[in-house]
């Protein structure tokens, strides 16, 4: 097989695809790049068996043929050329020769059909979704997943597709976030949870990005299909918990404040706290908010003092100023409303603005126990 490619054009593929392989594999194979050559189309994949990734390139050649080469020697070679033409020849003895205008350089590579074949969906269902929707639902979501190996089902994002709308749900337990889109929605009704790899993928690759994603998807498997990528992974297995149980529904104390303002407080203020809970307490009465966290160990202590807008009876609350931080990045508007119910019920935090028309984000953060 032979081939020329730009050099720049195929490291840009190839850096993308390169997310997709693990640092240790269980297969040697795995480590490769998967090149399918037919005639002047060029498929590259990557896999670690669990997702698999494929884009499509032109290329100059009329030959066809495949063959596993080593993604981190291409990437590393690849990475030092400036823009130019480069061909790919294989050789005789298991070699593939790249020739550029500076010279030449031989590496060993792979039959390409001892790479493992991607799956293929069985009677997929399928949905259309702008690409910067799901790259916006997936990092306003992502954050919120969990790491425990012990509870898979949380690992992940729980997608809720109907015709309706369309709803992503990441939770650990500690804290929550639910997005929702009215503006796009889905034939048929489908619930399925995806890893966070993948989703990790996506994001990268389809932030900005103005083309639509064909999700195909079925019991066991997705397939994301945009502009010449396709994205193939296997769902997390089991049931997503009744997330819509733990959200409480009567908050009568109410809190509007200035997101930037609020969150710089909060960081600050956290410094101070105990490196175990990393508790700040929250205390609202009138148009204040006192915002202080204090390391007893330490004789650590900080208080600060904000103008709010406030609804509601004088109450205290505790947060993990590491979840509370996390979610006020993790929205855009000018302004918080924080909804709460008792110093032990989780508080609701959703943009008081800046969201579209359709778009939908609510954050819930369990509160911590204070020690009086």
């Amino acid at each position: 097989m032979k081939f020329i490619v730009s050099s720049s054009q195929l490291l840009k593929q190839l850096q993308v695809l390169g997310g997709v392989i693990n640092s240790s594999n269980t297969l040697p194979i795995l480590d490769n790049f998967l090149f399918e050559l037919n005639q002047n189309e060029l498929k590259i994949s990557a896999s670690d068996l669990e997702t698999t990734m494929s884009t499509i390139i032109e290329v100059e050649s009329e030959s066809k043929g495949s063959a596993a080469i080593s993604a981190r020697l291409l990437l590393d070679t690849l990475k030092t050329f400036p823009n130019q033409p480069l061909t790919f020849k294989t050789e005789e003895n298991s070699t593939i020769e790249i020739s550029s205008s500076h010279g030449k350089y031989d590496m060993a590579y792979f039959d390409g059909s001892e790479f493992p074949k991607a799956v293929s969906i069985q009677s997929p269902s399928s949905t259309l979704i702008p690409g910067d929707v799901l790259a916006t639902a997936i990092s306003k979501t992502i954050f919120a997943a969990g790491n425990d190996d012990l509870r898979p089902v949380m690992s992940g994002v729980f997608f809720q597709f109907s015709n309706d709308g369309l709803t992503f749900v990441a939770t650990d337990a500690h804290k929550l976030v639910k997005y929702t889109r009215t503006d796009v929605t889905a034939n048929t009704a489908a619930e399925f949870i995806m890893p966070k790899k993948p989703l990790n993928l996506l994001k990268g690759i389809l932030a900005g990005s103005e083309s639509d994603v064909t999700i195909e998807y079925n019991e066991a498997n997705a397939k994301f299909i945009f502009d010449n990528v396709v994205l193939i992974c296997r769902l997390i297995d089991g049931k997503y918990p009744n997330y819509e149980a733990v959200i409480p529904k009567e908050n009568p104390n109410k809190l509007t404040v200035d997101r930037g303002t609020f969150l710089n407080s909060a960081r600050r203020v956290s410094i101070f706290s105990s490196k175990t809970t990393h508790q700040i307490r929250l205390k609202m009465a009138g148009t204040e908010l006192n915002i202080s966290a204090e390391d007893i160990d330490y004789s650590n202590k900080a208080e600060e003092r904000l103008v709010c807008e406030y609804q509601g009876d004088d109450m205290q609350i505790g947060f993990n100023s590491r979840f509370l931080t996390e979610m006020l990045s993790n929205l855009n508007s000018n302004d918080v409303l924080i909804e709460m119910s008792l110093p032990n019920r989780a508080g609701i935090l959703t943009p008081a603005d800046g969201v579209e028309e359709g778009e939908f984000i609510t954050m819930l953060v369990m509160p911590v126990m204070l020690n009086s």
